[in-house]
């Protein structure tokens, strides 16, 4: 037995041979990427519900590549291009996880899953009691998608590929999924894999940002709780009714998103106790292990080194940082506009997901001054957020489809 039998017996290690070098080497990279999500994750450096299965994904499939038919070299996990239906059928009976990405992100459905999760999560109370501080701040956050978007044009990406990257600003994955399907097709893969990957990385690096950004005085600065107003579930409910619709009516291309995320909103005011289990476990948490694992198998070397995913990184990890940036400049305009009562680290959280960038901000004003409770202005950012950034997808969407 020489070892080229051994090759052909263990064919994820025969396969670095039989391919171009660069595959072999990127496929090694990412191997190691993979482990090295697993471990930001399991310290919860990154969101691990989202990282871990993304990381074990992104290490699998780029060891697993085998031999196929006609010398060809792949795997059994998932292939994002097939398109001919006979071909689909036939790849759905082969490849673990194809039912997944052929059924439920094709067509955008685990966007819509995880935004009804999301939205049993929110209290719309904290928007409706802030809610001209909430929506300047997540305005201020979107910053990087405006500054990409023209950007890329400028790169040469055709209108559809720079609003989909640009999305990657606003820092909602489900929202660069959905506008990468609609818009670039093409490059759905590629752009939704760095917009997730940015999202979880830039985490991470936000509060050294604000660090950077903001003097230690006023990052443990507390905030007064102002004039306090109850606000029933009944006007929460009706809120989300009448926001739902309108906004339906003026972006009907995105209205499955936006029936989703306030769905989960009226179902929590409402008091369904069944619905909320429902959509809080079963549905945010399955739909956000799936998103996680398919996302890692789709980082598969051939893919990813494509030469316009380089452009694609530096411009995600671009919007992400601008719009942290603004968002920061945001927060700075409400402390002097308000007489100095809002700590400027609430506009981190404008950069949306919910409600991790609110975490983010109580974490570090925590930090400098266990006394200072910022989470309820930061939650209302980052929920205006979550609706800033549907709104802009949306345009984009109604504008370039």
């Amino acid at each position: 037995m020489d070892l080229s039998d051994l090759g052909g017996i263990f064919q994820g290690v025969g396969t670095l041979f039989q391919q171009d070098p660069s595959v072999a080497i990127g496929r090694i990279v990412l191997i190691f990427l993979g482990f090295g999500l697993v471990y930001l994750g399991k310290k919860e450096v990154l969101e691990p519900l989202l990282m871990i299965p993304m990381g074990l994904g992104m290490s699998a499939v780029n060891a697993g590549v085998l031999v196929l038919g006609e010398g060809r070299t792949g795997t059994l996990f998932v292939d994002p291009l097939v398109k001919d239906p006979g071909d689909v059928i036939n790849v759905l009976q082969i490849n673990w996880l194809q039912p997944i990405y052929t059924f439920m992100f094709s067509n955008g459905l685990i966007a819509c899953l995880v935004f009804m999760g999301i939205g049993v999560l929110l209290d719309v109370g904290y928007v409706m009691a802030r809610p001209f501080q909430s929506m300047i701040i997540a305005l201020f956050a979107e910053a990087g998608t405006f500054v990409v978007f023209p950007l890329a044009l400028l790169l040469g990406m055709a209108p559809g590929e720079a609003a989909s990257v640009a999305t990657i600003g606003g820092a909602d994955g489900p929202m660069v999924l959905f506008t990468s399907l609609i818009l670039a097709p093409e490059l759905f893969v590629p752009i939704t894999v760095v917009g997730y990957l940015y999202l979880g990385l830039a985490y991470g690096g936000f509060p050294y940002l604000v660090r950077a950004l903001v003097p230690a005085r006023l990052r443990g600065m507390p905030m007064p709780p102002g004039p306090q107003r109850r606000i029933t579930a009944g006007q929460k409910l009706a809120f989300a009714v009448v926001v739902c619709t309108m906004l339906c009516l003026l972006f009907p291309v995105a209205a499955p998103l936006f029936l989703s995320l306030f769905v989960g909103v009226a179902v929590r005011e409402a008091g369904i106790v069944q619905f909320q289990e429902l959509f809080s476990s079963v549905f945010l948490y399955g739909a956000t292990f799936f998103l996680g694992l398919t996302l890692g198998v789709l980082c598969e070397a051939g893919t990813l080194l494509n030469p316009v995913v380089l452009k694609l990184l530096l411009l995600g990890v671009l919007a992400l940082v601008v719009s942290a940036m603004g968002g920061i400049l945001g927060g700075y305009v409400l402390y002097f506009a308000s007489g100095k009562r809002v700590n400027p680290v609430v506009g981190i959280a404008g950069v949306s997901c919910v409600p991790t960038t609110a975490k983010v901000a109580q974490k570090i004003a925590g930090h400098e001054n266990p006394g200072a409770v910022i989470m309820p202005a930061a939650l209302g950012a980052s929920i205006s957020g979550v609706v800033t950034s549907a709104i802009i997808a949306g345009t984009f969407v109604a504008l370039l489809r």
